[in-house]
């Protein structure tokens, strides 16, 4: 259990600082698309889960202990639901209806298609 915990742990540390990074990147590179940070770490993040759960799936590659690190660590601390809800919230006070229902729909539908298609190649 401890080891569980810590594999967690120092995988989520991992995560969100390749989160934060790759966010203040982007933010750099299309500075005038607010949400393009949290929207790329959920697609990627969705991709990654789909692959390391197919690996897991397909030949017991991964121990336990990886699947913990990778799965529920990284990919948990990389992918970011609470900044995309607090996003949205922004939207829709600002009344940007459209904007919110492309943010929300486009996360949705590209992080499923991410996560079939990692699953699908490591299959």
């Amino acid at each position: 259990m401890l080891q569980n915990m810590l594999l967690v742990g120092a995988g989520g540390f991992i995560g969100s600082a390749l989160r934060f990074g790759s966010g203040q990147l982007l933010l750099k590179m299309f500075d005038s698309i607010q949400p393009i940070g949290t929207l790329f770490v959920n697609i990627i993040g969705s991709f990654l889960i789909g692959l390391v759960l197919g690996i897991f799936e397909k030949d017991d590659l991964l121990s336990v202990s990886w699947k913990m690190f990778l799965a529920v660590g990284l990919c948990g601390g990389f992918t970011t639901f609470s900044a995309f809800a607090f996003e949205n919230l922004q939207f829709l006070q600002t009344q940007q209806y459209l904007m919110s229902f492309i943010y929300i729909s486009s996360s949705l539908v590209f992080g499923l298609v991410a996560v079939y298609f990692g699953f699908w190649l490591a299959k």
